[in-house]
């Protein structure tokens, strides 16, 4: 290397290359001197002067340089330099494959990754050869924007340079269509590959989980141990994902067992699967022993998952607590962190707490973002402040998305309020949204007025635009297989059981003052019909079928696509009494716990959504709970709670508790439609529908 030239060498060598006509070579040569004389960047030095090596050896204009290549990479990756890299390419008479691969690599990381594509094209235009590494460094630009036509160009010309043996290659091209969600190109690149590595079966079951494929991605990290390769870091998180996406508690169990004995949970970003998994499975104690007992120390997606995990069970207290907690060990909170204690706020009635936190989160550095203003609308929609939501909708600094209108649209059928929810809907039609929910909302506000001919032409109105509802289904896994349900379904083989201890339970319950809540059957039909809709609600036949098919005192756990209705809500709850059963259901927005005949939900303001009634050893809502809460005075709701468990209890109750040891997971095949992300190692809750 060059240590002892200065300024008069690197004269000489311009006026030198000027002298022969490369004026480009010695313009050169005068931006890595402006590059040398600064001393605020180490580095830059030092590939300066290898800069100047490299002219000063005559290498620059060789056929093949790999000094040269070297030199391009170094500015184009190492200092971020892509624009001089292309200076100086574009000063090389006759560049070599690995010239135009350095420039290509350098887009990837670069803000406009597309360009990698216009290059190799352009190298395929001046007949430059292709090598297996450029088609590679494009495809990882294709797959940094999700450029599906591109990609199935340069599998084409894979093929046909033949190229295609190359397994690097091969994982690098099946992990773009994955990333893409072409699913099945990519098992079909997997399937031909001639020699597989541990890359490639990783970035098809994460391509399976990512794309709401989780049977397929379980039952290929299984066939990997099969096959003889021993599953990492990345094997274990995209495993762990479909676990969390089906329920299977067993199976993320066991996961969870390798991942200790093999040390894996000495990575941040496993342990934070892990959590994710539990807490998605119905069990949020346990992954609050994961979080707890971490041996690697705990990043910002950590403590975001565990208080998202808490929101989701309804456990907002809790939530609350550890983003205190939180803040004390010294992690600041980011916009995340927000979303998932506003979330919580949400599910635990904490509507004071959550304006509180929201108005903070400017003064802490966090600006909020539309999702953030999604929230607090949620919040004051579920406690019936529907005016105030809609005057925050109206003050927002920025553009209100389609779905921030649609939970207040939610908010308006909760409460039965037509002027908003008809305002709402004019709002979402000027926006060019054509989601079936938006109707069938407006739908069941005019019904819940008994407005019918408005309900006729809503309904009208979705048949011309050729909207579907989505029908409600509920899943349950039973002896490793699983059963899917659909409103009044009898396709099951067991439908007559089925049935029979429907017949048993509507018999039971009524023991315990049960009175069908037929204001949920927003259809114009008798009172005895709409009882027997109710009677057959999807998730009531997933619960019934699981007590005719599993032991005594065997935990049930539910999925169910939709929300779940109050009759239902409340005719579990009693299920769960009279047979001794804990029961879990899984909704499109949180999991619902049903223990000796109360629910997690007795204690929030969610409870005025789920309609909970009277029955011999439950009373309404406590009116010091109410009072409280609109006064933001949480110490009077938690003192008042543990005297309503007292007042509200039957003396016949049993202290026994289910265990967790062997619950019914509920499988389904494809995403749970909880509105959260469920990538935890992500780090981000990618949804603006998050929780709502």
């Amino acid at each position: 290397m060059l240590e002892s030239h200065n300024i008069t060498s690197f004269s000489y060598l311009m006026n030198e290359r000027g002298e022969i006509g490369a004026n480009g070579e010695a313009f050169l040569f005068f931006v890595a001197w402006d590059f040398k004389k600064s001393e605020s960047h180490t580095s830059d030095s030092t590939v300066t002067l290898f800069h100047v090596d490299v002219f000063w050896n005559g290498q620059f204009q060789l056929p093949i340089s790999p000094s040269r290549s070297k030199l391009l990479e170094l500015y184009a990756l190492s200092l971020g330099n892509l624009s001089f890299a292309i200076l100086a390419f574009s000063q090389i008479r006759t560049p070599s494959t690995n010239d135009w691969n350095a420039i290509i690599r350098g887009f990837i990381q670069s803000p406009n990754p597309t360009k990698a594509f216009a290059w190799y094209k352009s190298m395929i235009s001046k007949s430059r050869k292709v090598d297996a590494l450029t088609c590679s460094f494009v495809l990882k630009a294709c797959a940094r924007v999700l450029a599906r036509l591109e990609s199935i160009q340069i599998h084409t010309h894979i093929v046909r340079k033949g190229f295609i043996a190359d397994a690097l290659l091969g994982t690098t091209l099946l992990d773009v269509y994955a990333k893409v969600g072409d699913i099945d190109s990519a098992e079909k690149v997997f399937d031909e590959m001639v020699k597989r590595d541990i890359a490639s079966w990783n970035a098809l079951i994460s391509g399976f989980a990512q794309g709401s494929k989780p049977t397929e991605a379980l039952s290929l990290f299984n066939r990997m141990e099969i096959d003889g390769f021993k599953p990492n870091e990345i094997s274990v998180l995209g495993a762990l994902s479909a676990c969390a996406q089906l329920g299977d508690f067993k199976l993320g169990e066991k996961i969870h067992g390798y991942i200790k004995d093999e040390r894996l949970d000495m990575n941040a970003q496993v342990c934070n699967a892990v959590i994710d998994m539990y807490a998605k499975c119905g069990f949020v104690d346990k992954a609050y022993l994961v979080f707890e007992s971490m041996s690697c120390k705990k990043d910002i997606v950590t403590w975001n998952t565990m208080i998202m995990a808490f929101a989701m069970h309804g456990e907002g207290c809790k939530a609350l607590e550890l983003f205190e907690k939180m803040d004390q060990s010294g992690v600041n909170p980011d916009d995340v962190s927000y979303l998932a204690v506003l979330c919580a706020c949400n599910h635990g009635g904490l509507v004071e707490e959550g304006f509180r936190l929201f108005n903070s989160m400017e003064k802490c550095g966090v600006k909020p973002n539309v999702k953030h203003y999604g929230s607090v609308v949620d919040l004051l929609g579920r406690a019936g402040r529907l005016h105030e939501a809609y005057d925050i909708v109206n003050s927002m600094p920025t553009m209100p998305d389609i779905v921030l209108w649609q939970t207040l649209l939610g908010a308006s059928r909760t409460h039965k309020n037509v002027e908003i929810a008809e305002t709402v809907s004019r709002k979402l039609v000027e926006m060019g949204s054509n989601h079936c929910g938006d109707f069938v909302l407006l739908s069941n506000v005019y019904a819940a007025r008994e407005r019918w001919a408005d309900v006729g032409r809503v309904r009208e109105a979705m048949k011309n635009r050729d909207v579907k509802k989505v029908p409600g289904l509920s899943y349950i896994e039973g002896n490793g297989v699983i059963h899917k349900f659909y409103n009044a379904d009898k396709s099951h083989e067991s439908w007559r059981e089925i049935y029979a201890k429907l017949d048993e339970i509507r018999f039971r319950v009524k023991e315990y003052g049960y009175v069908a809540e037929t204001s949920f059957v927003l259809h114009d039909i008798g009172e005895e019909d709409k009882e027997n809709v109710l009677g057959h609600h999807s998730e009531k036949l997933a619960v019934a079928f699981g007590l005719v098919s599993t032991r005594e005192g065997t935990p049930i756990q539910v999925i169910k696509n939709l929300r779940i209705c109050g009759d239902c809500h409340f005719v579990i709850k009693l299920i769960s009494k009279i047979y001794d059963r804990e029961i879990i259901v899984r909704d499109r927005v949180r999991f619902h716990r049903f223990i000796e005949g109360s629910s997690d939900l007795d204690e929030t303001h969610e409870l005025n959504e789920v309609h909970l009634r009277k029955t011999p050893y439950r009373v309404p809502v406590h009116p010091g709970i109410s009072q409280a809460q609109r006064s933001g005075n949480l110490t009077g709701v938690r003192t008042l709670i543990p005297e309503m468990r007292n007042e509200m209890a039957p003396p016949t109750v049993s202290s026994k508790r289910s265990s967790y040891d062997q619950p019914v997971i509920l499988g389904v095949d494809g995403h749970c439609g909880l509105r959260i992300c469920s990538d935890a190692c992500g780090g981000a809750l990618s949804t603006a529908a998050i929780c709502r």
